[in-house]
């Protein structure tokens, strides 16, 4: 995905100006330049009364339908209120955006700041030193993470996917917590593609907000005729849990490499490293998500109550 990832969140770089920008009566002092994407800004601001932090994002919208797009990110985080999905403080939406006339708009969107950073830092720290993650400890943050997919799937009157699930997106909570942030992909999860014409723009769509070794096989070649849904995230959160196991996803050897990640991804082979600490259990649960076929993954109900099983059947053994 090109959009803004977290995993760069809390890598402070100054920056020395002390802009404010006022919203709905309260004034903000930007300390720092947080991250910088392609369609978004971050920004580590401080409420100027109660000296608070809080992750700004601002996002410049060059038509009417970028700002559709941008707002749509407000309306879902407000839609789906959970303890693992991130809150939005506060917004403001500020000039006109007109291609025709050359003109943008700004919206600023108040974000909890969360000093633990993304669960990516804390892999990349861990990566260091190769302190794998206890099997329980990762079990514990999957299914906090499960749970805040499952608000996404269950939302009403439509279920909602993220279609970007990874690491960088999932930030840690003073109590170590996982946090689903970064909704700007976030939409519909159910789509009946008819036709050449759906299946290219939904394929583009997916190019441009889904991070490429984090996407789900029927986003690479969608098919003429077919429904997608909320299984997309079941492939991703496989990709996440395999992560947080061995510090990568499945696939950023491949991208890393500058080999094909479609090929890899659609190839259905999943490797583990042949040192692996974790458990078979462990290694069934992550396969049991990456599925290449999406009508035979999972939904989210199955993955909660299998990762629940397994970590059930390991405190039982401590």
């Amino acid at each position: 995905m090109n959009s803004l990832g977290w995993a760069i969140l809390f890598k402070m770089g100054c920056i020395c100006s002390r802009e404010s920008i006022n919203i709905n009566g309260t004034k903000y002092i930007i300390r720092e330049r947080i991250a910088q994407g392609g369609f978004s800004l971050i920004d580590l601001a401080e409420n100027s009364v109660t000296k608070r932090k809080y992750a700004m994002k601002r996002i410049t919208c060059h038509s009417i339908d970028d700002q559709n797009i941008a707002l749509k990110e407000i309306e879902i985080c407000r839609q789906v209120r959970h303890p693992n999905i991130v809150e939005v403080v506060d917004y403001i939406l500020k000039g006109t955006a007109d291609i025709v006339i050359n003109t943008t708009s700004q919206l600023y969107i108040v974000l909890p700041f969360y000093k633990n950073g993304s669960l990516q830092d804390n892999l990349n720290l861990r990566a260091k030193t190769k302190d794998y993650m206890p099997e329980i400890q990762a079990l514990q943050i999957f299914l906090g993470i499960c749970e805040g997919v499952k608000a996404l799937h269950e939302a009403k009157p439509e279920p909602l996917a993220h279609r970007d699930l990874k690491t960088a997106n999932i930030c840690l909570s003073d109590s170590f917590e996982p946090i689903i942030v970064d909704m700007g992909s976030a939409t519909e999860a159910r789509v009946q593609i008819c036709g050449q014409q759906d299946a290219q723009r939904l394929q583009e769509l997916a190019e441009e907000r889904c991070s490429i070794v984090y996407r789900a096989p029927e986003l690479f070649s969608v098919q003429s005729y077919c429904m997608i849904d909320e299984r997309t995230d079941i492939w991703s959160l496989g990709c996440v849990l395999y992560a947080t196991c061995f510090f990568k996803c499945p696939f950023d050897v491949f991208y890393e490499k500058g080999d094909s990640v479609a090929l890899a991804v659609l190839s259905g082979n999943i490797h583990f490293p042949e040192n692996s600490i974790y458990s078979q259990d462990m290694h069934d649960l992550i396969l049991f998500m990456l599925r290449l076929n999406p009508m035979e993954r999972p939904y989210i109900y199955s993955v909660i109550e299998k990762a629940q099983d397994l970590l059930t059947k390991l405190e039982g053994r401590v």
